[in-house]
């Protein structure tokens, strides 16, 4: 605040503690008034001694028009204050007396109410100051929660001059709250009842423009019902924003404005997924101190196991990725904020042998999460030989350099793509599976090496190649949607939580623990919990709904038949490994067959050896002899 100001606050309050006094004293005693000679003496004693209060509690810096709840405890403080020290100085001082003993709370109440009025009135007329003048009607809206959330937004369009929205009613996450009222605004019921009151709205002809979700615990099966009952009706759904994401005053044209954009709601948010407990200290013993490798650290998972690992303090982090742009991505983010990891980033092909064994040799991890790979099914098929020399020849490459080091542990991350597998990609993936359960089995059962943990899920919303991106820029440009089969259906979790639970199980797998799985001794891998498999078709219509549109009428959903390698239902095990529970949330264990980690190595240095030869018939016919299930889908319908 600019020193003029300051000067000109503690001018005001110092004006009004002069005129405070002889309220006080007429107040006090109203058929006695002090002699002149004390009021000289008397004036500048009550204001020194409120100067005296106020300076401690910095009364001088408020800005009257943004006074808050805090600030009138500070001005009711100064006021006590500022009394207390004037009675004190008067009686040391002696001269008039107050005939009522009671004139220091007097005094002190309208000293206090006197420094309460500039900053209440400046408070009001804050209100309505911010925002252009508009002569649009504001647009009726239901309020859906009752947190600090709505009470914020409700705030910020109290201080429009021309707001854009106008509260209708607010329902609140329990139906005990009705009947009550925030900032006026009426209480209609709970967010159950939506459906209901809308109902009853249309029918009165007073349906809102539309809803505004102020709740952020509202998602999952609840958040469905809002949805459905808002699209029955036709009433757009949107978010309002952070509490920390509101724009700051800006100037424009000498005009101050506040913007609060309304957000629609993420496709993420119906992922109907309760919060798993994850042992957040046992991660962090076994990342803390530690030199970690994030391989394939620029795409979706490596990129948040990279975050996640940041966090937990590892005494050296080191970014392995392919792509240039990519690696410098997730550099940069870490940089920005995590600046105090040590960090190098590393341009490295998995598949290149002698250049992985020097870089190991260099870095000398203790802990290598292996997420590099070939994942779009339909590329791979295109291409079977690259996603064999990276899926499995590349593992290969990773765990055995990793190993000659003496890392401590390894956790690769496969696919849903593994079980049953119809494309190749799923297949190569297989095959890794099986050369990291073989070098498990081989440490778990003493003869030395470095654990290998595989983790196994299907798909994450948002990665890169995957359905929801590609949604998302069709319906930027109008659609049409394009989905493969009406009955094509996939398992989904957000990245942070299919990280979070791969750490967890790193965590189980990669210590001596008495709770370990016993599994795990005969090649046992983790299988994430991804919940229930949802229909393509059934999000692809979701989506249209949530950007505001019709499906079928708007944008057209236009099926084009499976792709090379695709299958209709994912699986997370085949009949040969039945899924066990363990006690550790949102983690399973499978049990697929194992073989001999030096056999299963000859086998993938075989395939290999043909893929660089282009011999894709023989690659393919020596990999459907190692996973049996393989039941290669090439056709294109």
């Amino acid at each position: 605040m600019a020193p003029q100001r300051i000067l000109m606050n503690l001018g005001i309050d110092a004006l009004l503690a002069g005129v405070a006094l002889p309220a006080a004293v007429w107040l006090a005693a109203p058929g006695t008034w002090p002699p002149p000679l004390w009021w000289a003496g008397a004036v500048p004693g009550a204001v020194a001694s409120l100067v005296a209060a106020a300076l401690p509690l910095r009364l001088p810096q408020q800005y009257l028009r943004f006074a808050a709840l805090r600030d009138l405890t500070r001005v009711l403080g100064a006021g006590i204050g500022g009394a207390a020290i004037f009675s004190v100085g008067a009686h040391l001082l002696g001269g008039w007396g107050s005939p009522n003993p009671a004139f220091p709370l007097l005094h002190a109440g309208v000293l206090s109410a006197a420094l309460m009025v500039p900053r209440v009135i400046g408070r009001m007329t804050q209100a309505h100051r911010v925002g252009r003048v508009s002569e649009a009607p504001a647009q009726p809206v239901l309020l859906l929660g009752t947190g600090d959330a709505a009470d914020l937004f409700i705030r910020a369009l109290i201080q429009q001059r021309a707001p854009g929205y106008q509260v209708m009613g607010i329902l609140a996450p329990r139906s005990r709250a009705a009947g009550r009222r925030i900032h006026g605004y009426p209480i209609l019921g709970a967010i159950e009842d939506i459906g209901a009151l809308l109902d009853r709205l249309r029918a009165e002809e007073r349906l809102p423009t539309a809803l505004v979700l102020a709740d952020p615990d509202l998602h999952g099966e609840a958040l469905e019902e809002v949805l459905d009952a808002a699209d029955r009706h036709g009433v757009p759904v949107s978010r309002a924003p952070r509490l920390t994401r509101l724009d700051p005053a800006k100037r424009e044209d000498t005009v101050s404005t506040r913007r609060f954009d309304l957000r629609p709601v993420a496709i993420e948010e119906l992922l109907d997924r309760p919060q798993v407990p994850l042992d957040r200290e046992g991660m962090a013993r076994l990342v803390q101190g530690r030199r970690v490798l994030v391989t394939g650290a620029g795409g979706t998972i490596g990129g948040e196991l990279a975050r996640q690992v940041a966090a937990l303090g590892p005494s050296q982090l080191t970014l392995l990725d392919h792509g240039e742009f990519a690696l410098y991505s997730i550099d940069l983010e870490l940089a920005e904020n995590h600046p105090g990891v040590p960090r190098r980033a590393m341009l490295a092909d998995v598949r290149d042998a002698a250049r992985i064994a020097t870089l190991m040799q260099d870095v000398r991890p203790e802990l290598v999460f292996h997420a590099a790979a070939l994942k779009h099914v339909p590329m791979v098929e295109n291409d079977p030989l690259e996603g064999l020399l990276t899926n499995s020849q590349g593992t290969r490459i990773i765990a055995d350099a990793a190993l000659a080091v003496g890392c401590r542990a390894m956790v690769f991350i496969s696919t849903d793509k593994a079980v049953n597998p119809t494309s190749v990609m799923g297949a190569s993936k297989r095959l890794a599976e099986m050369y990291c359960q073989a070098l498990d089995v081989q440490a778990r059962h003493g003869q030395g090496g470095m654990r290998c943990v595989t983790v196994r899920f299907g798909n994450v919303l948002g990665s890169t190649g995957s359905v929801v991106p590609l949604f998302r820029r069709q319906l930027e440009r109008g659609g049409p949607l394009t989905v493969t089969h009406p009955d094509m259906r996939r398992y989904f979790m957000t990245v942070r939580e299919a990280v979070g639970l791969v750490l967890q199980a790193s965590v189980v797998g990669a210590e001596d623990r008495q709770d370990q799985p016993p599994e795990l001794a005969d090649g046992g891998i983790f299988v994430l919990d991804m919940g229930k498999p949802v229909k393509i078709v059934d999000m692809a219509r979701r989506m249209i709904r949530l950007a505001g549109l019709r499906p079928d009428e708007e944008v057209e959903i236009r099926f084009t038949g499976l792709r090379p390698g695709e299958k209709l239902f994912e699986e997370l095990f085949h009949g040969q490994e039945p899924p066990r529970p363990t006690q550790f949330p949102g983690l399973l264990v499978a049990t697929p067959r194992t073989s001999d980690a030096a056999e299963m190595g000859a086998a993938i240095d075989r395939i290999a050896a043909s893929a660089r030869a282009g011999d894709t018939a023989g690659a393919l016919a020596q990999l459907a002899q190692l996973v049996p299930e393989f039941d290669h889908n090439t056709g294109t319908g």
